[in-house]
Order: C-alpha cells, then structure tokens, then sequence
C-alpha cells in the first residue's frame, strides 16, 4: 500500500466498523478453533500497523511480518524486534513445521502469486495447525479503492477454496461475510466509475459513520460470520483451514 494509506488505516482501524469488526470475527474464530495457548505461536501476515496481533499478544506468543517499510517502521515501535520480519527473496525467515496459527487478514489480494503464499502457509504450519484468511470479494466490486490498495484481485468462493486444496488442507469454515450492506457498496462503487465527476471527495471506506450507523454496521458485519449456511455473496470472504498430516 501507499504511505498514506497506512496513516489512514491507523486512524481508522480502533473503531470503525470494518477493521473492528474484521478483529472481531478472527478472534472469534480463534477461541472455536483453540483457543490458542500462551506457549503457541501466531505469525500474522501482512502485519501492516499491528493493531491485531497487538491484541493477540494476552493468548499467545505472536510474531508479525510485512514486506512495507512503512508497515515495517509502525511494527518495529510496537513490537520488540526479534517479533518483527521481514520478507526475504527466500520467503519467510521461519522454519518449517513451526507455527500453530497463520493469519492474513486482507493480504492475498496484494499478491502476484498467491498460491505460492498459501504453500507457504502450508510449510510453516505444525500438523494440525490453523490457517485464518479474509480476503476482498467479488470483481463486480473492483473500484478506484482495490487500485489504491495496490490489490491483483478479488474473489469468488472457489477462487478461494481452489487455493487450499484436500488432502493437504482441511477447510473448517468458507463464507462470504459483510452480506448485508453488497447492495450498497455495489451501487456507490459503480456510481464512482460511472460518474467520477460527480463522486468526487474522500471515499465512503475512508469515513466514519455516526456511532449508532457504525455499531449497527459492525453488528451486521460479525454475526453472519458465524453462520454454517453458505451465503451467496458479500464483500468480503473469509476461510479458516486445518493443515493436514
């Protein structure tokens, strides 16, 4: 991402309802899924400010990595250093079978090849250990933000699922969350690419609505992230996979 972006994601992310609510529902999957330990240990992908793995850091032992030197600089002031990675051409400065907990939570989309860091995942994951994901959804949605945030993509559920295949994975949970406001979101993102000129001004992802509108929102945004039936579309998608052997 953009230098700015980050300054405006750390100013956005405490409470509103997207990064909040995106903080809320990987938590929640954590304690289904472990809960985790304090001798276990999380890398979080794609660690951008830190604000979630800051938060993981009263469960388990916790370890952040970015390839960003602005991401890297806003991890190094809240992490102490042997906390902090950095991406090398090799990859990741981990070794195999290591970590009970991966976390990307919208980072495949900023990624050229993606299945290469889902086998990346797989390699640094204990047997047994747990892979969480979110990720954009939908191209219909694709907009002047997906291009600000520098994103190769967005998905589908089977473009998701296609990269954590069986035998190696067991796929726990893959829905689409963020359900109810699509129509909403699809109609603003097609009104700024059809009319430009007249959508111009900061854009709605970077505003925080009224405290009642944003707890509404963020309401609306956990609970379906639960839900076992599968939903026909959202904005975003989120997978929690068990690596086998």
């Amino acid at each position: 991402m953009n230098d700015e972006e980050y300054a405006n994601m750390e100013q956005m992310e405490a409470a509103h309802w997207y990064y909040a609510g995106k903080r809320e529902i990987v938590g929640g999957w954590l304690r289904r899924i472990g809960p985790p330990r304090p001798d276990q240990v999380l890398l979080d992908c794609g660690a951008g400010t830190g604000r979630f793995a800051k938060e993981m850091e009263a469960q388990c032992r916790v370890l952040v990595l970015d390839d960003h030197e602005e991401a890297l600089r806003r991890l190094r002031a809240r992490f102490r250093p042997e906390q902090v990675l950095s991406l090398t051409a090799a990859g990741i400065p981990l070794p195999a079978a290591s970590l009970d907990f991966v976390t990307a939570l919208d980072v495949l989309e900023h990624t050229p090849d993606d299945r290469a860091v889902v086998d990346g995942f797989h390699r640094l994951l204990k047997p047994g250990g747990w892979a969480l994901v979110t990720v954009p959804a939908s191209m219909a949605l694709w907009s002047d933000w997906d291009e600000a945030l520098h994103h190769f993509r967005r998905y589908s559920r089977p473009d998701l699922r296609a990269l954590f295949p069986s035998p190696q994975w067991e796929v726990r949970h893959l829905n689409y969350t963020n359900v109810a406001v699509y129509p909403g979101v699809w109609l603003l993102r097609k009104w700024r690419r059809w009319f430009p000129a007249r959508a111009g001004g900061p854009r709605a992802e970077d505003r925080q609505p009224s405290p009642v509108i944003n707890a509404m929102l963020r309401r609306l945004f956990v609970a379906p992230a639960f839900w076992r039936v599968p939903l026909p579309f959202g904005v975003s998608l989120l997978l929690v996979a068990r690596k086998c052997g």
